[in-house]
């Protein structure tokens, strides 16, 4: 698959990995989603590549196909195979006509790949509903709405057949929801629900043989443009905040050779691909009676937070610092 604004992609392997697999990628007409459709496409994929169309990263302006209908062309144009959807995958009715798209054009559905998104950044403080309910409905009802209707299908076929499917989905969550974003609660809060999401649909449908996790990625796209505003990219080579760095990952989830991996959350950028550890206990206290009381209370968390580093909290701001090691 051709990259006309980024270096060539590795050699292919012998057998396309995914080839005789339909997949749907959301928000695939531009940026991170751009890639991942390619990649798919790359791999073997027949890809339905859904794109809203808005120009705004905020959501604003006139939806448009244009987007959608490039990305497509590019795909076909590298001998693969595409189809454009334009609706919007927050809306419920929309989101099952995309995946009732792919069953009917391609005879199958495979692959979903959620990406589609927006931004309205504000501090919590000066935050408009209208903000926090566009950027929730979007990503996080978003991904819910595409994931409820392949499940179903899913679903429906192997218990048609009395045995498990092949299912994969890909989700999108970010670094927002690990480290902490304080001028982004609502984008914060959705990308973790999409967490929660993840790991109950991983565990739901694991029986019908459908793998389920999500990715944090950090890439220049349309809607990180000011925050790495100040990282130049370099003369020669592949930009190391280039989606292309992220959408290698998103074709080896939605491959058979990642079977074993479901339930997991994965930070991927520049060369580099890190698995997130769950949360683990770091102390448990037993009241000395039936329940605490206040005094107790005061006892054992204050003394276990009288040492602990002022500003700590449980956002992992780590996160913040991977980064490929030079080999």
């Amino acid at each position: 698959m051709s990259r006309p604004r980024t270096s060539l992609p590795p050699e292919l392997p012998p057998e396309l990995p995914l080839e005789g697999l339909a997949a749907v990628v959301t928000g695939a007409g531009r940026g991170l989603g751009r890639a991942e459709a390619l990649e798919l496409a790359r791999l073997g994929a027949a890809v339905v590549v859904n794109d809203y169309g808005q120009p705004g990263r905020d959501g604003s302006g006139e939806a448009s196909a244009a987007p959608a209908e490039e990305v497509a062309a590019e795909i076909r144009a590298a001998g693969g195979t595409a189809l454009v959807h334009t609706g919007d995958v927050s809306d419920f009715r929309q989101a099952r006509e995309l995946v009732e798209t792919a069953i009917a054009e391609f005879g199958r559905l495979d692959v979903v790949v959620n990406n589609a998104g927006i931004l309205r950044d504000r501090m919590v403080f000066s935050m408009a509903e209208g903000e926090w309910d566009a950027v929730i409905r979007v990503h996080l009802k978003g991904h819910f709405n595409t994931t409820r209707f392949a499940a179903a299908h899913w679903r429906e076929r192997a218990k048609a057949t009395g045995a498990p499917v092949y299912g994969r989905i890909v989700n999108t969550s970010s670094e927002a929801f690990l480290a902490g974003s304080a001028g982004q609660p609502n984008y914060a809060a959705a990308k973790g629900g999409i967490v929660g999401l993840t790991t109950s649909s991983a565990l739901a449908l694991a029986k019908y043989g459908v793998t389920v996790n999500a990715i944090c990625p950090r890439a220049r796209t349309r809607m990180t443009q000011d925050v790495f505003a100040g990282f130049e990219q370099p003369a020669e080579g592949l930009d190391p905040l280039a989606p292309e760095h992220v959408a290698p990952l998103v074709g080896y989830l939605a491959s058979p050779a990642a079977a074993r991996i479901n339930g997991q959350l994965l930070v991927v950028h520049g060369g580099m691909v890190a698995v997130v550890e769950r949360p683990r206990v770091r102390a448990k206290f037993d009241s000395k009676g039936d329940t605490f009381g206040f005094e107790e209370l005061d006892t054992v968390l204050g003394a276990h937070f009288a040492d602990r580093p002022e500003g700590e909290t449980f956002a992992a701001a780590e996160v913040l610092g991977l980064k490929r090691e030079q080999q």
